[in-house]
């Protein structure tokens, strides 16, 4: 969305610590993401199509846990693997999933990009409003490789996230269209808020960009489930 020069780690990090609870809402998800609710049904449903014997789970930037909740609701007692930068938010995810399954429940704190994962071991990854914060092509690819050999062969990698275009145009289109949505929700300093902190933290790339990396690291299948405007949900099955 332009040329800032870029948060740290740290720096998200600190933010994140301080923002629990906004995280913590299972019916209405982060407000700030259009149609939050919806992608959080869509691609936790996917999961339980593709997988339904699923036993374990791993949740990449869980935040406050909404994701695994959601998850949990459809396939129970599953194995959970919780990741985030944030202490405070893995706290939160913890209490929170760990109320609701009677399989282990392991926090970590790390930056997926130097998280070590065990191979062929999780039935579900899900990364939500996370690999937006990853910056070179190499880190993508880090990543993608890592996501691909965390999974059982028949797994499956779900992705909702913030996503940039590659015609410049239409970056320019759905940006203004999600400036409108911000506006709608909070007002025009709300709008200038979100918009500030996203040209400082994030990276996105686009769902074509994804879909063609997860192929080249191996995925099977790759699929859309949702797109509207600078957020889409899609994910490939080992």
């Amino acid at each position: 969305m332009g040329t800032t020069k870029k948060s740290t780690i740290e720096e998200i990090r600190n933010r994140f610590d301080q923002d629990v609870d906004r995280f913590s809402n299972l019916e209405t998800g982060q407000q700030t993401i259009i149609d939050a609710p919806l992608t959080l049904e869509l691609t936790t449903s996917a999961a339980l199509y593709v997988k339904p014997d699923a036993v374990t789970l791993l949740d990449i930037g869980c935040g406050a846990g909404n994701y695994t909740l959601k998850m949990l609701e459809k396939i129970p007692n599953l194995d959970c693997t919780l990741i985030d930068l944030s202490m405070p938010m893995l706290q939160r995810a913890n209490e929170r999933v760990s109320a609701v399954t009677s399989g282990s429940v392991e926090i970590i704190q790390a930056d997926i990009l130097t998280a070590e994962l065990p191979e062929n071991h999780y039935d579900i990854v899900l990364a939500a409003a996370v690999l937006h914060h990853l910056r070179e092509d190499s880190d993508w690819e880090k990543v993608f490789h890592k996501i691909y050999r965390s999974l059982k062969p028949g797994g499956c990698f779900w992705i909702s996230d913030l996503i940039s275009h590659e015609p410049q145009e239409l970056n320019r289109l759905f940006e203004e269209r999600y400036a409108v949505h911000l506006e709608q929700i909070g007002g025009a300093a709300y709008r200038q808020h979100v918009l500030d902190y996203i040209e400082a933290e994030d990276t996105p790339r686009s769902v074509s960009y994804q879909l063609e990396l997860m192929r080249t690291v191996g995925f099977r299948h790759t699929e859309v489930l949702h797109k509207n405007a600078c957020f889409a949900a899609f994910g490939g099955v080992k």
